[in-house]
Formats: C-alpha cells, sequence, structure tokens
C-alpha cells in the first residue's frame, strides 16, 4: 500500500466514523472502488485508533470528570454516567468476541454491505420521523441503555454504521438529537479502544511503519473536526441527507457487486 492509499483511507475513516454513513463500508469498498489491494481489517483498526484519539480529545473534559468521579465516588453522579457507559458497551463486547470472524470475511461482501446500507437508510429516517426528543442521556435508565448497546452491537455488520444505529435507537427511546449523538460517540470510545487492543496486539514495530501511522495521523485530524461538524449539523439537518446519501453508496456497491 502507498503513502497516498494510506493517507485516502484515513481520511475516509475520519470523515466517516462519526457520521452514520459506516466508516467500515467505506472502508471495505473503497480499495475496490480505486482498485488497490484491500488491506485487511488490522489496518482497518489501526485507523480507528485515530478517530479514537480525536474523540477523545473532543470530549477529553467529559471523560476527566467521569473518570475522576467515579474514582473519588463510585457512586456520584459521574460514577453512575461511567457505569451506564461500562453497562451500554457489554452488547458490543459479547457479539464481537462471537463474530469476530465474520466480520473479517463474510460480512465484507460487497452485496451484504449494499443490504445494510439501504436497509437501515429506511430505519434512519423512520427513527427521526418517531423520535420524542425529551430527555437527556444521564437521565435515561440501565435499560434504555443497554438497548442503545444493543443498537451498537449490530455495527458489526459493515453498512450498519455504529453512529447509525445508536443515534436511531437513542431518539426513538427518547433522547434529543444532540444527546443521542453524544452519547454515540462516549459509548463508541471503550469499544474502539479494545477492538485496537485485541487485533494491534499482533504487531510488531516493523509493522509501524510509516504507511500505517500516517494513515492514523490522517484519521485523527479529520475525525476531530468531522465530529464538530456533525454535532452541530444534527439538529437542523436530521438523518436524511446521510440515509440518501447511503441508499446512492448502497446502489453502487450493488453496481461493483456485478
Amino acid at each position: 500500500m502507498t503513502m497516498t492509499q494510506s493517507a485516502m483511507l484515513g481520511a475516509i475513516q475520519g470523515l466517516t466514523e462519526f457520521l452514520p454513513v459506516s466508516s467500515s463500508a467505506h472502508l471495505a469498498l473503497a480499495p475496490r472502488f480505486f482498485s488497490f489491494q484491500d488491506p485487511g481489517l488490522t489496518f482497518d483498526v489501526g485507523l480507528h485508533l485515530g478517530t479514537l484519539l480525536a474523540v477523545l480529545v473532543y470530549y477529553r473534559d467529559i471523560w476527566a470528570k467521569m473518570l475522576l468521579g467515579a474514582a473519588r465516588d463510585p457512586r456520584c453522579p459521574s460514577g453512575r454516567e461511567l457505569g451506564l457507559l461500562i453497562l451500554a458497551t457489554l452488547p458490543a463486547v459479547v457479539v464481537g468476541l462471537l463474530f469476530e470472524k465474520s466480520a473479517e470475511h463474510a460480512f465484507r461482501d460487497p452485496r451484504r454491505i449494499a443490504f445494510c446500507l439501504i436497509a437501515f437508510s429506511a430505519v434512519m429516517v423512520w427513527a427521526e420521523r418517531r423520535a420524542i426528543r425529551a430527555l437527556n442521556w444521564r437521565e435515561s435508565g440501565v435499560k434504555t441503555l443497554l438497548l442503545i448497546g444493543g443498537a451498537q452491537a449490530l455495527a458489526i455488520m459493515p453498512g450498519v454504521s455504529r453512529s447509525g444505529a445508536t443515534i436511531s435507537a437513542a431518539l426513538l427511546l427518547g433522547l434529543k438529537a444532540p444527546e443521542a449523538a453524544e452519547l454515540s460517540f462516549l459509548m463508541a470510545t471503550p469499544i474502539v479502544a479494545g477492538a485496537a487492543i485485541l487485533k494491534l496486539r499482533h504487531l510488531g514495530l516493523a509493522d509501524l511503519n510509516g504507511t500505517f501511522l500516517l494513515g492514523i495521523a490522517v484519521s485523527a485530524l479529520t475525525g476531530f473536526a468531522a465530529v464538530g461538524i456533525f454535532i452541530r449539523f444534527l439538529p437542523k439537518g436530521g438523518l436524511k441527507p446521510y440515509a440518501y446519501y447511503r441508499v446512492a453508496l448502497g446502489l453502487a456497491a450493488l453496481f461493483l457487486a456485478r
């Protein structure tokens, strides 16, 4: 893989990780669209390190408050918030461990990706129409967070989109749009970190070359910009523009699979 390809994939990851368009679908389809070898899931997870850094920096104050508060008193509001986030990640952890091998091969088929892109576009539009938009995620109970966590687990299939699934579920369960987005990104942090540790623990120093590190750096920079733009745009623009884009990408993936 060339430096240009690495930078391109890093930019794709950074721009699509926080938008409800499925970064994993883009990373799986990009080598086919641009006719170069797929670098594989390990490189994809490496790029997720970049967006992990982006979201950690963007929400650094919230994470610091929760961690420090929970360390002082686990029963304080910050401790409760951290506990809710931990519970919400459990479904994705279980599903990820059970279907890790499928994620590497079967789920990356363009036809399956196209189906997920198009089908979950309809889910997103429906969820936005039915949204109540009344609650702060910190006011939510354990059941609500587990249900949203279950939606996050569906994102193991490229084309679903972690943010699309969790934001849609959160809207249906009564959360305000900005709260749904914040919760989605906070929930993603431990999942992405865990996946990175699981996949990248086998890498040696020789694997951490300039091409690999460039992709991570570009992913981090573009990801930080994307999360800020999405948070500001969501209350006004909603999910429909992303749904239309997903349908177009899904149709392109079907054409690619012919």
